[in-house]
This record gives C-alpha cells, structure tokens and sequence, in this order.
C-alpha cells in the first residue's frame, strides 16, 4: 500500500485578512489546483470584522475567485502551530510574528521572487487614499495582480522553503 503524503499547511498573514493574504490564499488555492500538495489559509494580526472591499471582490471574480464566503481569521498560536510555513505579507506582520510567537517568516516576495520587498497595505502605499479614489482603486487591483501573476513562480519555489 503507498504512503500517504500530508499535504504541507501554508499560512498567509496581514492585518484584516481581507485583503493581501485573502487574495494570495485563494490564488494559489486556485492555481494550485484541488490534486496540489499544499494547503493555503490565511489570518490577520488584528482581524477586525470587516466585509471585503466590492474592488478586491471584483478583481478576483475577473480571476475566477467568488470570496464570498471568506471568513476572517485572527492570527492564533494555535494556527502557527499546525502550519509548516508562514508568509507575512508586509514588514510589520514579520517583526510582529518575531515578536509575538518566536518564529522567523520568510515575504511573500521573497518566496515568489527572491526579493526582501512587501506588499503595501492601501494606507502605506498611498496615505491620502481616501482624497484618490481612483488612485487607490488602481493600486488594490494592482496588488490582486501581483499575487495572481507571480503564484506560479510562488509554487515553483515553494519546496525549497518548506521542511
């Protein structure tokens, strides 16, 4: 009788857990495939209950993603431990997991293309959002592409990441 492989967890991570690591698990889920040998979730730090932007919603049913049914997940000590390996999507959710649970996290970027570089929040990336709708409209859709287009370069590196 074969061995039966677990699949390995992966765990996203960002402030609300309806933006940058909502997208980036459902986009390597859907790339990924139901046959893949990975499991992605995702969570917040803060997790505040929050509904999911209509641009964010929008720009992932282009994808063929409906998030409707997303439900925002705190980030736990119990969700660190039964995930194999964690990505933080900006900076502050490193230093924070560092901090706070004792474990090194490796970018989503630095994953997918070798580079030290986070994804930006909305308000990091540009401050006056809320006086530049379009401008903010443009970086949200930017930033669901981003995780989209470099999924596949995410899953190809992916193995050399993980125990």
């Amino acid at each position: 009788m074969p061995k039966q492989v677990m699949a390995k967890r992966i765990l996203f991570v960002c402030t609300g857990n309806i933006f940058r690591s909502m997208v980036a698990e459902y986009a390597l889920r859907k790339q990924g495939g139901t046959e893949s040998d990975y499991r992605f979730e995702s969570a917040g730090i803060e997790a505040k209950p929050q509904t999911i932007h209509p641009v964010i919603r929008a720009r992932l049913v282009r994808r063929g993603i409906d998030p409707v049914r997303h439900i925002q997940r705190k980030l736990t000590q119990e969700l660190i431990d039964r995930v194999d390996l964690i990505i933080p999507m900006g900076l502050d959710h490193r230093e924070w997991i560092r901090e706070r649970f004792g474990r090194h996290a490796l970018l989503f970027n630095q994953v997918a293309l070798d580079e030290d570089m986070p994804i930006l929040d909305l308000h990091e990336a540009l401050p006056d959002w809320e006086h530049n709708l379009d401008g903010a409209r443009r970086y949200v859709e930017s930033v669901v592409d981003h995780i989209w287009c470099t999924a596949p370069s995410f899953m190809t590196r992916l193995p050399r990441f993980l125990p």
